[in-house]
C-alpha cells in the first residue's frame, strides 16, 4: 500500500513491488465490483482479496521496513527522528489529499476534532473507525505500527526475552480477536470497529518482520519459491468457507488465510521471477503507485459516477460495465501523475536528512 523508499545502498525488492501493485489493483477492482453489483460472496476470490489484500499490505510493510532498517535503527534521537520523518512525509501528504477530497465529495461538514485527528494521523491511535477516505482506516493502523516498529525491531535484535514477550503479546491479540472478540454469528459490518482495531491487525505487520528475520539468509530454489506461492494462493482461493465475510476473519478459517498471506509474501520475497520487460515495467509501476491507487480509487469512482449520472439526465444512458472500465483507467492515470508529481516530491523531502548521513 505504501511503498518504502530505501536507502541508496539497499537494493529495492522488485518482486515485493509486484505483489504490492497486484494487491492494490485487486482491492480497487473488488471495490468497483462491489459498488456496481453489490456485496460479493466470501467464497469468491475478489471477496477474499477484499479482506486479505490489506493483510498482504501489512506483511509487506513489516518485511520491507525490517529489510531497510535492520541493524541500522537505534533508540538515538537522530536515528528515530530520521525514521519517523521519512515515514510521515511518505504517508501523510496523500492521506491529507484523499481526506480533504473525500470530505468535499461527501458535501457534509464533519466535526473539526475528527478532521484534525485524520489529518494528523492520530485517529489510528484514538478513533481508528473514524475516517473519511475509503480504506483510510488501514493507514491509521499503519501509523500505529510505525510508532511501534523501533521497539519491535530493536527488541527482536537485542534481547531474546523481550522478543518472546512481544511475540506472545501480539500473537495473543490475534488469537483473542480471531476466536473471542469478533463474533462469527454477527455481520462483519456491525463489528467494523472491532475489525479495524490496530491490535486486530498488528500480527500481519509483525509477521512481515518475522519473515525477514527468519528467511533473510535463505535461498529458495526457483520451483520451491513458486510452489510456496501457489500453495498460499490455493488456500486463499479454495479453502472452504460460508458466503458471509465474517467467516473469513474468525476461527480456524482466519488461521489458514493468515498462513496463505504469509506464504504468498514469502514466495515473492525470496523468489527471483524473471518477467518480460513490458510486464516488469507495468507491475513495477503498479507497485510504485500502489498507495495512490489504494487511496484515490474511491474518489475517482465517485467523480466518474457523478459524470455518468449527468450524462444519463441528458439521455446518454451508458452501461454499468463502461463505468467500471472508465474508473479503472482513470484511476491508473490519476495515480501515475499523483505519484510522480505529488508523492515523490514529499518522499524526497522526508529522505533528505536520512540520505545525508549515508
Amino acid at each position: 500500500m505504501v511503498p518504502l523508499s530505501l536507502p541508496a545502498n539497499r537494493p529495492r525488492l522488485g518482486n515485493l513491488d509486484y505483489l504490492r501493485g497486484l494487491s492494490a489493483t485487486s482491492i480497487m477492482i473488488y471495490h468497483y465490483t462491489t459498488w456496481s453489483t453489490g456485496e460479493l460472496s466470501a467464497q469468491s476470490f475478489l471477496g477474499r482479496i477484499g479482506i486479505y489484500g490489506v493483510a498482504i499490505f501489512y506483511i509487506l510493510s513489516g518485511l520491507t521496513l525490517a529489510y531497510a532498517y535492520n541493524n541500522r535503527l537505534s533508540f538515538s534521537k537522530t536515528s528515530l527522528g530520521d525514521f519517523f520523518k521519512k515515514r510521515l512525509f511518505r504517508i501523510l501528504p496523500l492521506l491529507w489529499l484523499a481526506t480533504l477530497l473525500s470530505i468535499a465529495l461527501s458535501k457534509k461538514i464533519p466535526a473539526i476534532a475528527d478532521i484534525l485527528l485524520n489529518l494528523s494521523g492520530l485517529f489510528g491511535f484514538f478513533k481508528w473507525n473514524t475516517y473519511f477516505a475509503t480504506g483510510a482506516w488501514s493507514i491509521g493502523n499503519e501509523l500505529v505500527f510505525y510508532s511501534l516498529f523501533p521497539i519491535l525491531l530493536i527488541g527482536m535484535n537485542k534481547n531474546r526475552y523481550l522478543q518472546g514477550i512481544i511475540t506472545f503479546f501480539i500473537l495473543s491479540c490475534h488469537i483473542l480477536f480471531t476466536f473471542r472478540i469478533i463474533n462469527p454469528n454477527e455481520l462483519l459490518a456491525k463489528q467494523w470497529h472491532l475489525y479495524t482495531n490496530p491490535f486486530n491487525q498488528i500480527f500481519f505487520f509483525y509477521a512481515g518482520i518475522l519473515l525477514y528475520k527468519l528467511f533473510s539468509n535463505t535461498i529458495l530454489k526457483k520451483y520451491t519459491g513458486i510452489g510456496i506461492g501457489l500453495t498460499g494462493l490455493c488456500i486463499l482461493l479454495f479453502y472452504p468457507s460460508s458466503t458471509i465475510n465474517v467467516d473469513l476473519v474468525t476461527g480456524i478459517n482466519r488461521v489458514f488465510f493468515t498462513l496463505s498471506c504469509c506464504l504468498i509474501c514469502l514466495s515473492f520475497y525470496k523468489s527471483q521471477y524473471l518477467l518480460p520487460q513490458l510486464l516488469d515495467t507495468w507491475l513495477a509501476f503498479l507497485g510504485r503507485a500502489s498507495y495512490s491507487i489504494y487511496l484515490l480509487h474511491p474518489i475517482v469512482y465517485a467523480v466518474a459516477k457523478a459524470f455518468f449520472k449527468i450524462l444519463s439526465k441528458h439521455s446518454f444512458v451508458l452501461p454499468e460495465g463502461l463505468l467500471l472500465a472508465v474508473s479503472i483507467i482513470a484511476t491508473l492515470f490519476t495515480s501515475y501523475f499523483v505519484h510522480k508529481y505529488f508523492e515523490v516530491r514529499f518522499i524526497r523531502i522526508g529522505a533528505k536528512s536520512y540520505l545525508s548521513k549515508e
